[in-house]
Parts: C-alpha cells; sequence; structure tokens
C-alpha cells in the first residue's frame, strides 16, 4: 500500500494514500495534523497518470524538499519532504516496484519500523491505532452514501428533526434500540414508520396499555385439531415482536409484567416460550416511544430494561420555519412516496462494517474514563456525582459510546475514531442510565445537567 511514513509527537506512524488525499492542521483534512508549524490546508498529493503528485495548498511554510522550498512535484519511492517541521518519506507498495515486496522506509529521525495507523481526526491526540486493515475507502464511501439515501427519502415525510434522525441510524447500525421522548404530536410516530419504508424492513406496531399481556407481544402457544387424523397438539403463533422495526408506543402505559417480556429479546434477539427459544429476525431494533407530561397511570421502565437501550433521545419542538412547513405539508392531499433505498441483507452488511472500525487504546480510556466518572463514592469520583447521582452508568454504557463512535465515523466518511466522536453521543447514551439522589431532585437538578458537567470534568487522557 503506498503510504506516507512520518514521525510526530514521538510516534512513528503509516498513513495509506488516496488517489487524493489533503493534508493540514483543520480536521477537515484526510491527514491532520495539530503543528502549528503546517497550515490548516496544507498541500495535496493526488494520483494521476505520470505517478503521485505533491502539490503546496497556498500553506505558510510550504513544502521542503532537499534543502529548498518547491510548489509541486512528482514523489518516487524513498523521497523525502517536510511540511513545517514534520518530515514525510514517500513509499511505494510492492505492486508499483515491480511485484517485488516493498518495505516502508522510515524517516531520518525514525530507527524503528513504522507502525500503520488509520487516518482521521489529529493522530497526537487520539487516532494512534493498532495495525488493522479496517473498511476500505470505497466500503466507506457505499456507507456513507447510504446514509444520505436513507435520510433524502425520511426527509419527503419527516420536517427537520435531522439530529434525531441521524442518532436512529446510528443505533440501528450499531445494533442498539432507541427510547424516544417528547411531547404528543412531534411525530415519533411517523418516523419509525417511514424508517422501516426507507429501509425495505418488516415493521409492527404494538400499543402498549394497562390490560397488555407478555403473550401479546411474543406470542402463544395455542392448541389446535388436525382436521385430518382428528389429533390435538399444541402450535406457536408468533406475536408481533417477530418484525424488523418493533415501534413500543407509550411504552410506560404498560405494567412492568409486560415491559419485561422485551428484555430477553433486546439483547439477546430471541423469545422463549414454554420452554422452547424463538429466533426473531435480523436485523432487529426496538423503538420506544414515551409522553413526558402525562405521568397518571404510567409505570416507569426498570432500570434493566432503561439500560437494554442504547440512546434516549428527547425530541424537541421544531422551529417556526420547520413548524410552518409540517403544517402545509400535512393539510394538503399530496402524500409523499417514499422510496425504499436499503434491504434487511444490506442493513446487516453495514452493520457488520461498523465492527471492523478500529478504535485506539486511547480513544477507549476516554470512553471507559466519562462511563466511571458518573458512579459516585469510588476511587477519584467526582463531588458533584458524590452529591447528585445515586447509581451511575454499567459497562454496557462504554460499549455504547464506542459503538456509537465508530458508527458516526463511518457515516461520516471517515476511517478512525476520536475523542470528540466520543464525547457527541455521551448525552443520549449516559442520561437514562444515570439515577439521580434527593438532593439532585430538591436542587432541580437533571441528569442531563449532571452528564455535561462530566463531560466537561473529564478530560483526555495523555499518551
Amino acid at each position: 500500500m503506498t503510504a506516507l511514513v512520518y514521525r510526530f509527537q514521538e510516534q512513528e506512524h503509516r498513513f495509506p494514500l488516496k488517489d487524493r488525499t489533503a493534508i493540514g492542521r483543520s480536521r477537515e483534512n484526510d491527514l491532520c495534523l495539530p503543528c502549528d508549524s503546517i497550515s490548516a490546508r496544507h498541500a495535496v498529493i493526488t494520483r494521476d497518470a505520470d505517478g503521485w503528485q505533491l502539490e503546496d495548498a497556498g500553506s505558510r511554510n510550504g513544502i521542503v524538499m532537499a534543502g529548498r522550498r518547491v510548489s509541486s512535484c512528482l514523489l518516487r519511492d524513498g523521497d523525502v519532504f517536510a511540511l513545517g517541521d514534520v518530515e514525510f518519506a514517500f513509499a511505494l507498495d510492492g505492486a508499483e516496484l515491480g511485484g517485488a515486496e516493498a518495505e516502508a522506509p522510515a524517516p531520518a529521525s525514525a530507527p524503528a519500523p513504522a507502525e500503520e495507523v488509520i487516518p482521521g481526526p489529529p493522530v497526537g491526540r487520539d487516532s494512534v491505532e493498532p495495525p488493522s486493515p479496517g473498511p476500505s475507502d470505497e466500503v466507506i464511501a457505499r456507507f456513507e452514501k447510504a446514509r444520505d439515501r436513507v435520510l433524502g427519502e425520511i426527509g419527503k415525510v419527516i420536517v427537520g428533526q435531522r439530529e434525531v434522525l441521524n442518532q436512529m441510524l446510528v443505533a440501528l447500525f450499531a445494533r442498539g434500540h432507541c427510547l424516544l421522548i417528547g411531547v404528543p404530536g412531534l411525530a415519533k410516530t411517523l418516523m419509525v414508520r417511514t424508517l422501516g419504508s426507507a429501509l425495505d424492513l418488516e415493521s409492527h406496531r404494538i400499543q402498549f396499555t394497562p390490560d397488555l399481556m407478555p403473550s401479546d407481544i411474543t406470542g402463544t402457544d395455542i392448541l389446535e385439531e388436525d382436521s385430518v387424523t382428528g389429533k390435538r397438539a399444541f402450535r406457536f403463533h408468533r406475536g408481533p415482536i417477530f418484525t424488523n422495526l418493533l415501534l413500543a408506543d407509550e411504552i410506560n402505559r404498560t405494567p412492568p409484567k409486560t415491559q419485561a417480556a422485551l428484555l430477553e429479546a433486546m439483547q439477546e434477539q430471541r423469545v422463549t416460550i414454554s420452554g422452547t427459544s424463538y429466533d426473531l429476525p435480523s436485523p432487529f431494533m426496538v423503538l420506544a416511544t414515551q409522553n413526558p407530561i402525562e405521568q397518571e397511570g404510567t409505570y416507569p421502565l426498570p432500570e434493566a430494561q432503561l439500560d437494554r437501550f442504547m440512546f434516549c433521545v428527547h425530541l424537541a419542538y421544531p422551529s417556526a420555519q420547520e413548524e410552518q412547513q409540517v403544517i402545509l405539508d400535512t393539510t394538503r392531499d399530496a402524500p409523499a412516496a417514499v422510496g425504499r433505498v436499503l434491504d434487511a441483507a444490506q442493513v446487516l452488511e453495514l452493520q457488520q462494517l461498523v465492527r471492523q472500525v478500529p478504535v485506539s487504546p486511547h480513544v477507549a480510556l476516554y470512553a471507559l474514563s466519562l462511563v466511571r466518572a458518573t458512579r459516585p463514592n469510588g476511587e477519584g469520583s467526582l463531588d458533584f456525582v458524590n452529591r447528585w447521582v445515586n447509581w451511575g452508568a454499567g459497562p454496557r454504557a462504554g460499549q455504547y459510546l464506542l459503538l456509537a463512535a465508530k458508527t458516526q465515523v463511518l457515516l461520516q466518511g471517515r476511517f478512525s475514531v476520536s475523542c470528540a466522536d466520543v464525547r457527541e453521543y455521551a448525552l443520549p447514551v449516559l442520561r437514562h442510565r444515570i439515577f439521580p439522589t434527593f438532593t439532585a431532585a430538591s436542587e432541580s437538578v437533571t441528569t442531563d445537567q449532571i452528564v455535561k458537567k462530566i463531560v466537561a470534568a473529564v478530560k483526555e487522557p495523555k499518551y
């Protein structure tokens, strides 16, 4: 693989080159180096019929090769050049060297062999990866394109709520479940139904009521008689849970006994009836809704079930412009046709890709630090956590933080996970896993406020 070998912050790296690779200090570049001597957009390496071309992108310090500054040059195997204070060595792959196995030369300041990293956010802070192939450029581009197509189809029906829709897609591709909390009329049910239509997945809706029984969800054994032989036997009739997308509408309207019917399904993707286990279709996702206003006649979800939800998503009122568009679109006879973008097999393939994204120990340690900071009365616990929190998040929170961050980078067409990607999903992952004390309630402190203070207090680990 054609690559740049360089040394940065006392770490040696090998960066695989694409047909076009931008290098600079800002995060928009393919290779991002947070170094003051490198411009925000410093240089670009492109591949054409003549080979690999290095060009200055209007940088402050330019490109220095063999002691002189150049604006562009054709790179050959082993060429060494400097961008600011960082020195790079260009290494061709084996195929371009006539089929021989090529070994990347290290820069002059790097005596040890270089290790390969996946391109992405600033390498010095949180992108140093263990050697891993990771998804290819083509695969990542397909993932990003699939997201855009799905959101485009959903956008024909749903106005606004872009962040909520993105979190629902992240949960789906990460094999998680979503709890949607919002006042009536914010299109929670319509979002789920439209998502099922755009993904060509089977979807069922269960309206949770106080008299709903577990068998109404999972199914039950029914005694049937064979009309030919006259013999009687029990036959399992599948409930609405046997689907790809399950909408659990007003999930807190039913008693805990019925709510618990979803526990095994959400964790193991199967249900057990009369000692026999039945596998659920793949993919399988539960999207539950709750109304935060009317609490009379409701049953709060048990902590064990709350922990099964990857995200707790809060829906806000639309903006004035979005609400105007809603009332215009919904009061005329012009139904939008939602096209089917992905089928079940393609969704499963994308779910597998998420597991292939590498995460550095540095980022994993940061996710772990956030989760452990939610737990009170432990070693090094924060004072406000000890005051406001009874119970913090468990290990499943750390798993979901990394899975959400992995999915995020694929949806954005990037390669590696940074601490910033983890922070972006701290609120939906942690808000329903923190159980406040009476002191917090008396001081009107919400779990969202606690999570935000934790994110502000927990710093990224140092190498």
